[in-house]
């Protein structure tokens, strides 16, 4: 079954829902245009995704995905914590922080029945969830109102184990992918792979579409991704210098320049493996560092950091998410940027 068929759209591909780079007008512009538009609500509070989804669905009738974390909260450690901040400590000291002032909330939140709650306010037609999936009494509440689940898979066995609980399409996501790796069996980064590795794996295992996702930039990119059985696509770092993003200014800046060539794997900015592009905080105390604290609980120390930093106009302490390909990165609409991705050149 192809993906348009699936969740009711015109084009096989998907916007990536990018926390903290995106609200609702991304999402809109996409879905009126044939995609899957996506709004991403792990950072929000439930006050703020009813704002979101009324904001969204005042605006299109199309379909559209709403996407959550299924993380398992860590408890916090007192001695973890201690040890974050010495590392961060010249840091403070450069920025003249006081580290005692500072909080310690992680900021993202996994799916819950008070969101469930909202949701069935819209009853959106698509849900999607990055590191698992929720209890099944949740699953079984979208379910209730005929939405499709989506979820990522980074490995066979991941999966294997989403089809058995029942998912509409899986997202296969390639080591190249920006943000946070969609991991939950394994956090072994040996484990991941890339798109076009994993894409006829998961295809092979699985009898739900597979949705590729990971360093693909453009119509001959999804068009491979197709060509290997892939239903569609699902596209994020492409979509970062649309003006319906919200990136910021230094974000927008790297990935125009030279630097967005080099990206890696870091835990720095929240506690989870995520890419974005090397900047002076991954340069100096290494994109994996032992001492962060587990997701999410990294992102309260580094906060103000990068606050400090921005407000002098500098990303050094930014998580500057970004695949392994930015090249598809356009100063376009996001409706213009979708019709060229489909291969729809005006």
């Amino acid at each position: 079954m192809t993906i348009q068929t699936l969740l009711g759209i015109d084009l096989p591909i998907i916007q990536a829902p990018m926390a903290g780079v995106q609200g609702h007008e991304l999402a809109v512009a996409v879905s009126n245009v044939g995609g899957l538009g996506s709004l991403p609500c792990a950072m929000l509070s439930p006050d703020s995704l009813r704002e979101e989804l009324l904001a969204l669905t005042g605006q299109t009738s199309r379909p559209y995905n709403v996407n959550f974390f299924c993380h398992t909260p860590p408890e916090p450690d007192a001695e973890v914590e201690r040890l974050w901040r010495k590392t961060l400590a010249p840091y403070f000291d450069e920025f003249d922080i006081d580290a005692s002032t500072l909080s310690s909330q992680a900021g993202r939140a996994p799916f819950s029945a008070e969101m469930a709650d909202v949701l069935a306010e819209f009853e959106p037609p698509v849900v999607s969830f990055h590191f698992g999936l929720p209890a099944p009494e949740l699953m079984d509440r979208i379910r209730g109102w005929g939405g499709k689940i989506l979820s990522t898979a980074t490995t066979v066995d991941e999966a294997l184990w989403l089809e058995a609980q029942g998912v509409d399409a899986i997202i296969a996501q390639g080591l190249e992918a920006g943000g946070h790796r969609g991991f939950f069996l394994s956090n072994d980064l040996n484990t991941q792979i890339g798109t076009f590795a994993l894409i006829p794996q998961l295809i092979d295992a699985v009898n739900v579409p597979v949705i590729a996702a990971g360093g693909i930039a453009d119509a001959q990119g999804i068009q491979a991704a197709m060509a290997l059985g892939a239903a569609g696509a699902q596209i994020g770092t492409a979509f970062l210098l649309c003006p319906e993003a919200q990136t910021k200014p230094m974000h927008r800046a790297a990935l125009k320049s030279e630097s967005s060539r080099v990206t890696a794997l870091t835990n720095l900015f929240s506690g989870g493996a995520a890419r974005g592009i090397v900047n002076r905080v991954i340069r100096e105390l290494g994109p994996m560092n032992d001492t962060a604290p587990a997701f999410p609980l990294a992102s309260s120390a580094i906060a103000p950091l990068r606050a400090k930093a921005e407000a002098g106009g500098s990303g050094d302490f930014s998580p500057l998410w970004s695949g392994q390909n930015a090249t598809g990165c356009k100063e376009v609409s996001a409706a213009i940027l979708t019709r060229e991705l489909a291969g729809m050149n005006e």
